[in-house]
């Protein structure tokens, strides 16, 4: 998943030439992930299809107040402006930023703008004299003023056969501009996060493990949801059939306690802040096979060793790190949270009990109480994406 994935996109096509730059933009969208509607001003049909537009989107094209053969039934400017998480207006031509300016709602599109609260970006288009215009010029810095983001256009070979500013950014640039825009207002943006997850397999012999029910969800879900808020995200995953596809996500995989124990540690100390949800085993076999155990008459006992206290070392070595724990108990619930809070040197910690309904490995919910040394926070039994959402909410809030 991407900064894009699950945005509400609306494009607006006005009639310039580079409107057929703009098919390939609502791919770019589709691609990352977002929904996209499109509307296109009457003048931009003559040179891109809303067919075309149409199949790419695989959503209704908007051009006019009503629909094109049934004239009794109205197309919903205001609704459509508020389904927008973000508006796109590329190309635009100088007609239309002049009209974006004053407010001259003659077209379903400018009516759209007008009608929009989320952030809008606009992507000028024309002919090198037109862009150096004084008025193309003044209505820019007006919209800039006004609080759209301006994609400014790129020198080239021009439609007239002139060579200089005017052409529109490509589609690539235009996407990367919106991604890296979404990105520097995100509250995690510079922030690098480490998310431990899943279980750890202590190996008895080469087909047996000392492991637990712990499916990963939780922290995966923690790492999208911190990614998604600009983090830099380094989820250290135990064995899980989870994936996770994110621009601002590295995923190192671990299988025991030591493994993680030493992934951990390597990279703790240009982390900002660390979520130790992972299920690390407590034991590993002091000795392992070298070949298969067979099976005996007898009892077979297993010698164990205590693994290594992953966070009670990252504790030992924090210095501004804010540092989160998880505890997964069935009894002395708050108890023995805080006692690891304090021995752990823990920012907060994450209490879970399995006598909760809703909560526990392998569900798709969760209910935790967040405990912190000066106070409670108690929440109801949500998804563990939600659940997610409340944690960073909280590691937010207690960022330096």
């Amino acid at each position: 998943m991407d900064i894009l994935s699950g945005k509400h996109i609306l494009l607006g096509i006005t009639g310039g030439i580079a409107a057929y730059k703009s098919a390939f933009l609502v791919r770019l969208f589709v691609k990352a992930g977002a929904e996209v509607k499109v509307v296109l001003t009457p003048s931009a049909k003559d040179f891109v299809t809303p067919l075309t537009l149409s199949t790419l989107s695989k959503n209704e094209v908007f051009s006019s107040f009503t629909k094109e053969e049934e004239h009794e039934q109205w197309n919903n400017h205001v609704e459509l402006a508020l389904w927008a998480d973000l508006m796109v207006i590329a190309p635009a031509t100088a007609n239309t930023l002049s009209k974006m300016v004053s407010g001259t709602s003659d077209n379903f599109l400018i009516a759209t703008y007008l009608s929009a609260k989320c952030p809008v970006y606009i992507a000028p288009a024309m002919d090198l004299d037109m862009y150096r215009h004084f008025s193309t010029k003044n209505n820019l810095e007006k919209l800039s003023g006004f609080g759209n983001s301006v994609i400014k256009a790129k020198s080239g070979e021009l439609a007239s056969g002139l060579v200089g500013e005017g052409r529109m950014a490509e589609p690539e640039e235009i996407v990367s501009f919106i991604e890296q825009n979404i990105l520097s207002s995100l509250p995690l943006k510079g922030k690098k996060i480490m998310i431990t997850a899943g279980p750890t397999y202590e190996a008895i012999d080469p087909v047996r493990f000392i492991g637990n029910y712990s499916s990963g969800k939780m922290g995966f879900a923690l790492a999208e949801v911190a990614a998604n808020l600009g983090a830099e995200v380094l989820l250290i995953t135990g064995p899980t059939h989870l994936q996770l596809q994110h621009s601002q996500v590295e995923i190192c995989h671990i299988v025991s306690a030591e493994d993680l124990h030493r992934e951990a540690n390597l990279h703790f100390e240009k982390m900002h802040a660390v979520i130790a949800a992972a299920a690390v085993a407590d034991y590993r076999p002091k000795k392992i096979a070298n070949q298969k155990i067979k099976k005996t008459e007898g009892a077979f006992t297993i010698e164990c060793e205590p693994t290594p206290d992953v966070l009670l070392s990252l504790g030992n070595r924090k210095k501004n790190q804010v540092l989160v724990g998880f505890a997964l108990e069935t009894e002395n619930e708050l108890e023995n949270a805080k006692k690891k809070l304090k021995k752990k040197n823990l920012d907060f910690i994450v209490l879970n009990s399995l006598n909760d309904k809703g909560a526990g490995f392998q569900s798709e919910t969760n209910k935790i109480s967040i405990v912190k040394p000066s106070e409670i926070l108690e929440f109801d039994v949500k998804s563990k994406v939600d659940v997610a959402k409340d944690i960073i909410d909280e590691l937010i809030k207690t960022l330096p």
